[in-house]
């Protein structure tokens, strides 16, 4: 179990983490959801559930890079390149429609995420060696998926990895790097998403 999930009775899963990991793992989930913030509150909804279908949320993509990974846009990106102007046009119209009804749903269920995580850390307690071993239900296990896969978009974002070559360099870096440590959370998560992936596959 050190180091992965394995998957327990009910559908969860369970992974042993340490005291170091249990501190790297709730500081990401925190700096994420700083990271996210509340958004755009709806105007005029005031808690109506019926109202809040029909609020709106921002029209443009965010500025900062890790934010316009976690928030994309809905249409454009890659095979969109030889567009013509008027097709480029109606394409970031889509995306600003598509965003303003979208986005603060995204960023709200990114924020449960990221805060099931840190609620899970919080709850546990740890003992003898400086240990814990974490025991997730299935809903947990989900709610830990997508923050763990947000974790990695951020800091793969902030390594500027594009594809699996940009991964394969970060593999070679030499430990004087100063993005070292950040490259070792990232493939360190990774393993732990990856793992957690495994153990909800039917």
């Amino acid at each position: 179990m050190p180091g992965h999930f394995e998957p327990i009775p009910g559908g969860g899963a369970a992974v042993a983490l340490d005291e170091v990991e249990i501190s790297i793992i709730r500081s990401l989930a925190v700096q994420l959801l700083e990271l996210i913030g509340p958004g755009e509150e709806p105007a005029g909804a005031d808690g109506d559930p019926f109202a809040e279908l029909f609020t709106q949320g921002p029209s443009e993509p965010p500025a900062d890079p890790v934010l316009k990974r976690l928030l994309p846009d809905a249409y454009g990106g890659p095979g969109t390149e030889d567009a013509s102007a008027e097709q480029a046009a109606e394409l970031r119209s889509y995306s600003a429609e598509f965003r303003r009804f979208t986005e603060n749903d995204l960023r709200a269920r990114k924020r449960d995420d990221a805060l099931a995580v840190i609620r899970c850390l919080d709850a546990l307690t740890v003992a003898g060696e400086g240990g814990a071993v974490l025991k997730l239900s299935a809903d947990d296990s989900r709610c830990w998926l997508g923050a763990l896969n947000d974790l990695r978009l951020a800091i793969g974002t902030r390594l500027d990895v594009a594809d699996e070559e940009d991964t394969d360099i970060l593999y070679r870096l030499p430990d004087s790097d100063p993005r070292k440590p950040m490259v070792m959370a990232y493939l360190w998560l990774g393993g732990l998403q990856e793992t957690l992936v495994e153990t909800l596959m039917p």
